[in-house]
């Protein structure tokens, strides 16, 4: 590979959450040697899920939950993305002790892991099932909640630490049934890159990860302003509590517990018809 190659910029999209900016603050800013240029896009994950299922961009963060569909074109990086225990999307409800059976349920996505874990935890839970699904933007979710248009929502990110502000009630976590039910860390968000990049090249990339999480765990501060600057007047402090809830040892490699986290949900889901079933050997990194 030439020095051009290497340098030509990658076209990258993920959130504008703390997460991920914290993530990739120094990749994205030139302080990870020898790593690859990138282009960034902020998109939230449901846009970048249709991206990826439209084989646009090079990298992209993405769903657990869309990877049955564009594993083809894209391989699964070990590394980047937010798997974890305790960090779960939650079902929020105006009263306590609701019954969702027939109800109104506000989702971010159909396409999503929290939907995934949602659809697991309901056929667990609620034999009878829930009523309407519908889809909004995350951020609308809680207030439809609060003013009745809504019977429920399932929420993901910061939501975990404000949903009180909003005067609602936890009525179940999802990541605490999938732990409860596996044993295994929570699947939320994965890096992927085309495969057309060639191995050496998706390897250089993991590496450069890799050291960017390293980077900012070693020096936190640096990457603040990255991270506010995109936090959508997010408070510092809620910021912090995010980003140490979802960069943590599964962020900066998968391994053995992370690799049988996203088997286990993906072949789970596939088992109840959620997505297609994975072929074999499509989640190895070349």
């Amino acid at each position: 590979m030439t020095g051009e190659q290497q340098r030509q910029p990658w076209q990258i999209a993920y959130s504008p959450c703390p997460n991920d900016t914290f993530v990739f603050d120094a990749l994205a800013h030139d302080r990870v040697p020898g790593a690859p240029a990138l282009d960034v896009t902020f998109a939230d994950i449901d846009i970048t899920n249709g991206m990826a299922e439209r084989g646009e961009f090079d990298v992209l963060k993405v769903s657990y939950a869309v990877l049955p569909y564009v594993l083809d074109e894209y391989a699964l990086l070990p590394c980047g993305g937010a798997l974890g225990r305790g960090c779960g999307p939650l079902v929020l409800t105006r009263e306590a002790c609701v019954d969702l059976t027939g109800r109104t349920v506000a989702v971010p996505s159909e396409r999503s892991t929290a939907y995934l874990l949602f659809r697991l935890w309901a056929a667990d839970t609620l034999p009878a099932g829930v009523g309407e699904i519908v889809v909004m933007p995350f951020h609308e979710i809680m207030p439809a909640v609060r003013d009745g248009k809504v019977d429920a929502g399932l929420v993901i990110h910061e939501a975990r630490f404000t949903y009180r502000n909003y005067g609602l009630h936890k009525l179940a976590d999802m990541g605490e049934h999938w732990e409860d039910t596996t044993g295994l860390p929570i699947p939320l968000g994965a890096i992927i890159a085309k495969r057309s990049l060639g191995a050496d090249r998706l390897t250089l990339l993991a590496d450069a990860i890799r050291t960017s999480v390293r980077t900012a765990w070693d020096d936190p501060e640096a990457s603040r302003p990255y991270v506010m600057a995109h936090a959508q007047e997010m408070d510092p402090s809620v910021a912090d509590q995010h980003i140490g809830l979802y960069v943590n040892e599964f962020t900066h490699d998968l391994g053995v517990d992370g690799y049988a986290a996203v088997r286990g949900l993906l072949t789970r889901a596939a088992a109840e018809g959620l997505v297609p079933p994975l072929g074999p050997g499509v989640l190895d990194f070349p």
